[in-house]
């Protein structure tokens, strides 16, 4: 069984971003030449998410609005309590952030089959953004024969 690495570089953009990731994963896939197995995406890290989803605009923002009222920007947090921390000087405020990034995924598996990412007709992979802007490193490996 083969095992190929990739990294990937998201620049995100400020606050709550979701971005389809779908065709450089297929990319990598493609140039790999498994034909079945399985691609795993992982993010590196902890105020990021990913999910397999719809790509539609307004469901998009729908999500946006929804992570906002489980976590809101504005609540208090003892995350955020930075003069109680060792933190460097440049350290955000991102309590909610975290929290919203650990009701969510920080990985995602999806079947290879026959040379083609096994999605459903409407499924993305979906790289969310909770603390942006940033430059996002995420991981993709892909295993198989």
């Amino acid at each position: 069984m083969a095992i190929i690495h990739h990294l990937i570089s998201v620049q995100t953009q400020l606050g709550i971003g979701i971005y389809n990731i779908t065709p450089e994963i297929v990319s990598r896939l493609e140039s790999s030449q498994i034909s079945n197995g399985q691609v795993l995406i992982f993010s590196r890290h902890t105020t990021t998410a990913l999910a397999i989803n719809e790509d539609e605009e307004r469901l998009l923002e729908d999500v946006k609005v929804h992570l906002k009222t489980l976590a809101p920007t504005d609540a208090k947090y003892l995350h955020n309590d930075l003069h109680l921390r060792d933190v460097p000087p440049d350290e955000p405020i991102n309590a909610h952030s975290h929290l919203m990034a650990m009701m969510l995924s920080t990985s995602e598996v999806i079947p290879v089959v026959e040379g083609k990412l096994s999605l459903g007709t409407w499924q993305s992979v979906l790289f969310l953004e909770l603390d942006g802007p940033r430059t996002r490193n995420l991981s993709i490996q892909i295993m198989g024969e």
